[in-house]
């Protein structure tokens, strides 16, 4: 049989390495066309190859957590072997294939998807056929429970969302008849098989580990165990250190009576239900931002330090710090300044739901020119947030707690919440910061005044 080696495609969009995230395949593995066979990590996306031709796996390079080039040799195939195998090319006498071919050309658009939540949420259409590339079809198929009894297949073909669903449930995913595009089981397919008579509840043990599965290296005995930092956690801890290595922080932190603010959402709530929109107090706190930052266009820009220039946006777009399984994301809305809080409240309910279901585009975590994060009930007393590099600010918003408050020189109950803010002092003193979350708190204490600031 011809050897032929798999390498690592140019994606484009200016990626020129990925990280290795998951193994889907291993050697000895007889693999189909189109079958997925690694999980791969880049600056856009995750995505997961798939074989663009049949044959047997003979050696994977690199580990779990490895960072890869573009045109690195990922796999070696011995072709041929599989159900759908590519007819050798002649003259190979067994010698190794250079194929410059679809292999190893673009892969797909990969900008629909969310950067560490797998290239196939739900929903999901994008697919390279079969000139290999990225497999990321995932849309939704048909009940999938009909004919369950004497189903099986060897090599079942599944998203790495879908085979973690079947992990979960206890499925074995070769008993699972597919309905997904090109014999992909899919997401109802596995769940559908649970309900169906004759269903066999088995793992397929063969499967090869995704990264959450990755080998686990003991150190000293049953009580430390050792996984790859790999994935979305990386590229998180990457970007933090960049930040914190980069930026001069410091942190404003202060007071904020949002009794006004809490009379006003509760007067609002019933007419925005009735608007289809649930209301937070965070489209207010977004709302007074953007407000804000129009008063101080310092706090709006971002230091190029490639040409030494100061870069004043001239647009609002809010990034909401928002916690999914993948890590911590940033969706943004956009032009925030120019929408009201009802249709703030609606972008930030379909961006943090799009976000936390592994659906959001590319499109929606970018562009953001300051960001804001939101503890909620688990809010603490006040913390110091890192700045979401290149802006030069970020906003935390903490607890809102019962605590006495003076009014007109009586104490009374007040709703109080505090506010962190932190700055990069490069580019922000500490009299314009401190101005700046006064600004806030002001529109905040006295929402009334937000609506002065539609456009």
């Amino acid at each position: 049989m011809a050897r032929w080696e798999f390498k690592l495609p140019d994606i484009g969009e200016g990626v020129t390495e990925g990280e290795i995230v998951a193994w889907l395949v291993k050697p000895g593995d007889v693999v189909v066309e189109d079958q997925p066979m690694i999980e791969v990590m880049t600056d856009k996306a995750t995505v997961t190859i798939t074989a663009p031709k049949a044959g047997t796996v003979t050696e994977t390079r690199g580990k779990v957590g490895e960072v890869v080039p573009v045109h690195a040799v990922l796999l070696v195939f011995e072709l041929g072997g599989g159900a759908s195998a590519a007819p050798h090319a002649p003259g190979t006498n067994g010698h190794t294939v250079k194929d410059d071919g679809p292999a190893a050309t673009a892969v797909g658009d990969i900008k629909e998807h969310l950067p560490g939540m797998g290239a196939a949420g739900a929903g999901a259409g994008v697919s390279a056929g079969s000139s290999g590339g990225v497999g990321v079809s995932a849309g939704a198929g048909g009940g999938g429970g009909a004919g369950v009894q004497g189903y099986f297949n060897e090599k079942p073909m599944a998203t790495p969302a879908t085979r973690k669903l079947a992990r979960d449930m206890s499925v074995d995913l070769r008993r699972v008849p597919p309905s997904g595009p090109q014999g992909r089981v899919t997401k109802t397919d596995v769940e559908g098989f649970t309900r169906s008579p004759g269903a066999a509840p088995t793992v397929s043990h063969a499967q090869a580990p995704t990264a959450a599965q990755a080998p686990v290296h003991i150190a000293e005995g049953p009580r430390e165990e050792r996984i790859p930092f790999a994935g979305m956690r990386r590229k998180i801890s990457q970007k933090m250190a960049q930040s914190t290595r980069t930026a001069a922080h410091f942190t404003f932190v202060e007071e904020c009576d949002a009794t006004a603010l809490k009379t006003l959402r509760a007067r609002l709530k019933a007419p925005a239900e009735a608007a289809g929109v649930k209301l937070s107090f965070l489209p207010f706190i977004v709302k007074a931002t953007a407000a804000a930052l129009k008063k101080h266009p310092m706090l709006n820009t971002a230091l190029d330090e490639s040409t030494n220039e100061l870069v004043f946006r001239k647009y609002f777009h809010i990034g909401i710090a928002t916690a999914t399984e993948a890590g911590l994301m940033v969706p943004v809305v956009k032009d925030a300044d120019r929408k009201s809080v009802l249709d703030i409240a609606r972008d930030i309910d379909r961006l943090s739901g799009e976000a936390r279901a592994g659906k959001a585009k590319l499109d929606d975590l970018q562009g953001s020119t300051f960001t804001i994060t939101s503890l909620g009930a688990q809010g603490g007393l006040f913390a110091t947030p890192i700045i979401n590099f290149p802006e030069v600010a970020i906003l935390g918003v903490h607890q809102m707690k019962e605590k006495p408050v003076v009014k007109d020189g009586q104490i009374v109950i007040g709703n109080v919440m505090m506010l962190s803010l932190s700055f990069d002092h490069r580019i922000v003193d500490g009299h314009i910061g401190a101005a700046f979350a006064y600004e806030i708190i002001g529109y905040l204490e006295n929402p009334d005044r937000l609506w002065m600031e539609m456009a």
